[in-house]
């Protein structure tokens, strides 16, 4: 019989470390094709712009992301790896066990095939966050979930709640859920494993509770040994790359003659979004020399596959290295999604959800024709052949009716995991309806206690309560227990409480008493709406009370910067520097990275090596700001001093995919080859 049972994992990991605790009012930078950051430009080929499918047409680059608000970034993390135990939920019956790790965003870590002792994932022998998720930290390896927005959604590194419910077969199926913040819809995923069955079922919903339309994003992303032929039932792909041009190109071979359905025969990292034919069943699969490996299918509803390689390029191998151990062989991604890409997000209706099933496991096919074959027919109908012999269509789209409208709305049972409380925070405020997905009142934390307060009071504690002495007794009555250490209306405390953005969260915040925290949060609110005249007036009327005034300033600072400012925000992030003055290390080294930056952007030197000097040494010896130094370094004409730290070595832990910054730099520094260590270029030479 099939069964679940919580087990414990342990790997060499690097702790993730405290969030980031400036508000996201930017997006993070990247430029690379399955980054977070969207393209300002998307650039369509003038000869594929009449092929493009009506519905594709319409989502393309539609509501793209300002910010990141409500979340909050992910870089607290380092590189020095230790051994940690995880938590895990096991699946396993006689024929596979599935390993997933609940708080890391529910990943399946491992697929085992048991009669063959084949791994049928890339699993990732380390957990080494990187900063590929729209808010920072991410890892490779396994099967994640990606909600949200275009790129790895914030929950990657985030636990999610977990439970055990009946599945259709009458044994047990796990549930994952939680609420998705960027977005403000609720989701969950299903993962059981029928008795005797060598192939995971998930069954996937997500719901719009709300009164208005909301854009929906979803792929689901697994990743596979990159010396794989990946192969899928479509003729030709849209082929998306660092320039963030789509463009339309035959499938296996490219114009340029290159069997691309082989990772490694790429030189450059690149997205292929496969044209998969309306009407015929969607599948992808990752078979080795042997023709065996990975398929995925899944019911009609989710639409689009995509492979993500990295190349042979030594920038990709850079990368290869940088998310795992040194040695490991490399991974490509096999995806499927709600899209026919992933430049867009289609509408989820008011009051309307969306689902379907997936199905993985093990799939073996002829591999003189499958896996070595040049007939691109053949290959893909001996592939469908041998995945209609061990999974027929028929039985996946059976299995989805029967677990949607029996077992999706089946009431968890005890915890396994717990995911945020935010969840139980919207569903108290709005009174939402959510069979099979439970936010109780029990879920509320911390971080919730003083938007509670707002919800009950209309007020934030110390606003409310008749002074700041009284505050904490007023929010422990009105939200059961939250008291912080002086926090008053014109006091932040030692850093400011996480934000909230919706329109429902708005309204409350612009009818609260305006003491300088409510315009802290109202400002937020509003910039993330888009109006950002009105953010800048709301913080400008808190800084004039307010007892502690950098967070506000920092605020203004980034307004400045965005609205072409540059000096103006320069002295504002300087003068917040000043108000913080190293009250909190977190905040110190957080707000310190920004005006260092903003400093050397608007060619203060003298005031960037003031603000260096004060920040402490620990900060100061970690790779983001030794590549601060370097750049500090050549502004103030110290050339040598400059190459001298480069020479010495540093790692700067998060940066982003496709960044290119640190070979800008060396090449400003010498005309040597950049060094492989700094080398993550992900693009051809312009």
């Amino acid at each position: 019989m099939t069964t679940v049972r919580r087990a414990v994992l342990t790997l060499p990991a690097a702790q993730l470390g405290p969030d980031n605790p400036l508000p996201a009012l930017r997006l993070l930078d990247a430029t690379g094709p399955a980054s977070g950051a969207q393209p300002t430009v998307l650039v369509v080929d003038e000869s594929d712009r009449d092929r493009i499918p009506r519905d594709m047409a319409r989502q393309l680059g539609r509501a793209p992301l300002r910010t990141l608000l409500p979340t909050r970034v992910r870089d607290g993390y380092g590189r020095e790896r230790v051994p940690a135990a995880l938590d895990t939920i096991e699946i396993e019956n006689d024929l596979l066990r599935v390993t997933v790790l609940p708080g890391l965003g529910g990943r399946v870590h491992s697929l085992l095939h048991k009669p063959t002792g084949r791994e049928l994932l890339y699993r990732n022998p380390v957990l080494q966050p990187a900063a590929f998720a729209l808010n920072g930290a991410w890892f490779s390896g396994g099967i994640e979930w990606n909600i949200g927005a275009r790129g790895h959604t914030t929950l990657s590194c985030a636990p999610l709640h977990a439970a055990v419910v009946p599945a259709p077969d009458g044994g047990s199926m796990v549930r994952l859920w939680e609420w998705e913040r960027l977005r403000d819809l609720p989701f969950q995923v299903d993962l059981w494993l029928p008795d005797g069955a060598e192939h995971l079922r998930v069954g996937i919903r997500v719901r719009n509770p709300h009164e208005r339309a909301v854009p929906c994003y979803w792929w689901s992303n697994t990743a596979v040994p990159e010396d794989r032929r990946v192969l899928a039932p479509a003729d030709e792909a849209w082929h998306f790359g660092y320039e963030h041009a789509l463009r339309r190109v035959p499938v296996p071979r490219t114009p340029d003659g290159t069997d691309r359905t082989y990772p490694l025969r790429s030189t450059h990292a690149a997205d292929y979004f496969y044209a998969l034919p309306d009407g015929g069943r969607r599948w992808i699969a990752a078979l080795d020399e042997h023709g065996a490996g990975l398929v995925q299918t899944s019911t009609d509803g989710l639409l689009g596959r995509k492979l993500f390689l990295w190349g042979t390029g030594r920038g990709g191998r850079r990368w290869q290295d940088w998310l795992t151990e040194p040695g490991t062989p490399g991974y490509a991604e096999i995806q499927a999604g709600l899209a026919r890409t992933q430049l867009e997000h289609p509408p989820l209706e008011a009051g309307e959800e969306v689902s379907w099933l997936e199905v993985y496991g093990p799939l073996t096919a002829d591999p003189a024709t499958a896996a070595h074959g040049t007939d691109w027919a053949a290959a893909r109908a001996s592939v469908e052949s041998a995945l209609e012999a061990a999974l027929p269509r028929a039985e996946v789209d059976a299995a989805y009716q029967q677990w949607r409208a029996v077992l999706a709305d089946a009431e968890p049972g005890p915890p396994l995991a717990t995911g945020s409380g935010w969840g139980a925070l919207e569903v108290l405020r709005g009174g939402y309806d959510l069979p099979g997905t439970p936010f109780p009142e029990e879920l509320l934390g911390e971080e919730q206690r003083p938007w509670l307060h707002l919800l009950r009071t209309g007020a934030f504690p110390a606003a409310h309560a008749a002074n700041a002495a009284d505050a904490g007794d007023a929010a422990e009555e009105a939200g059961g227990g939250w008291n912080r250490e002086g926090v008053g209306g014109t006091d932040f405390g030692a850093r400011p409480w996480a934000t909230l953005v919706s329109d429902a969260w708005r309204d409350m915040l612009e009818t609260a008493p305006a003491d300088p925290v409510t315009e802290y949060h109202l400002g937020v609110a509003q910039w993330a709406a888009g109006d950002l005249a009105q953010a800048v007036r709301s913080w400008e009327r808190g800084l004039k009370n307010a007892a502690v005034r950098w967070p506000l300033l920092h605020c203004l600072a980034v307004a400045d910067r965005e609205g072409g400012h540059p000096q103006r925000a320069a002295e504002r992030y300087v003068e917040a520097f000043d108000d913080q003055d190293g009250g909190d290390p977190v905040v110190t080294a957080a707000l310190g990275r920004e005006v260092l930056t903003v400093l050397l952007e608007t060619g203060r030197t003298g005031q960037a090596r003031a603000v260096m000097s004060r920040l402490p040494e620990d900060v100061r010896a970690r790779g983001a700001f030794r590549h601060l130094e370097a750049r500090l370094l050549l502004a103030e004409g110290r050339k040598a001093e400059a190459r001298a730290v480069f020479d010495a070595g540093f790692e700067v832990a998060d940066l982003r995919e496709g960044a290119e910054e640190l070979g800008e730099l060396w090449s400003r520094i010498t005309d040597e080859p950049l060094p492989a260590a700094y080398d993550f270029r992900m693009r051809p030479p312009s």
